[in-house]
Parts: structure tokens; sequence; C-alpha cells
């Protein structure tokens, strides 16, 4: 990891999610289902090296590296980035938690004049509404089949 300079911070937050890592890293890293939590437009690519923005381009990117149900590395900056200022590293790491999963962010070279507001920003604008749509999609997640739009119904066996 790559320590900070004095003008810049590492936010690291950790997260546990009522929903499987996989579930949790679809969320995040496909572009219908991050707008869909988020309500904003989100263009997240499926392979290194590709461009993404969030929140209608005022999150841009560069995926480094991708890990599915497992996490991702970018590159992170918004429009509000200090002038001449590099883009920052973002790593999510998921790892099962129970029934759920554990997200551990680390947000390294942050503009230490945005680190504060950027750490509560994860907390608002990213971790509480995933966790909202992760708990308001969980009966169509278990529902769903490849294949399947639906859930079908339990089948009986005769003489129950």
């Amino acid at each position: 990891m790559v320590r900070p300079s004095p003008k810049t911070r590492t936010i690291r937050q950790s997260v546990r999610f009522p929903a499987p890592p996989k579930v949790v890293y679809d969320a995040l890293a496909e572009s219908k289902r991050h707008t869909a939590f988020t309500g904003s437009p989100a263009q997240i690519p499926r392979f290194v090296g590709g461009p993404m923005t969030a929140y209608g381009g005022y999150i841009q990117g560069k995926v480094l590296g991708l890990w599915p149900g497992r996490g991702w590395l970018q590159t992170w900056r918004t429009t509000e980035w200090p002038k001449g200022a590099p883009d920052s590293r973002l790593e999510i790491r998921l790892e099962p938690d129970g029934k759920g999963t554990r997200l551990t962010m680390f947000h390294s070279e942050v503009p230490a004049e945005h680190a504060e507001r950027y750490a509560r920003g994860w907390l608002a604008f990213y971790w509480k509404p995933l966790r909202r749509y992760l708990v308001s999609t969980r009966p169509i997640m278990r529902s769903r089949r490849p294949g399947n739009t639906a859930a079908k119904p339990a089948r009986r066996r005769a003489g129950r």
C-alpha cells in the first residue's frame, strides 16, 4: 500500500451487508445495479483498463483490477479534485461474513482537504443506500435462477 503524503489521506471503512459477496459485488460493479442503488447514472466497465463514471460523471476513474465476487482496484477522483492532484486509489475487498459480506474499503491518496467529507460521503451515498437496496431486492435475488425472471411455485409431493 502506498503511504499517503502529508497532503493526502487514506480512508478505511469496513461495513457488513446482508447479502453474499457476489451479490454485493454485482450491485457495485454492474452499471444498471449501481445506478439503481445510488439513484444516479453510472457506467462501470467489466474489463480492466476501462473508464468508469458514477453519479452522472461527478466520480471518474479507471479500473486497474477486477476479482468478481471478491473486489476490485481502480483510480478515483471527482470533478471537485484539486487542480493538478493525481487520482486517488480505491480498493474494495469483499469477504463472506456469516450469511452476509464484510466489505473493506481502502481509499488512498485522497487530498487531505477533502478526506473527511469523502469519508462521510461513502457512508451516506454508498453504504447506506447499498444496504437499503440489498434488503429491498432480497426476495428478487433469491427467486431468480439463470434464465428465469420469476420464482416458480414449490411443488407438493403426492400424499402430503
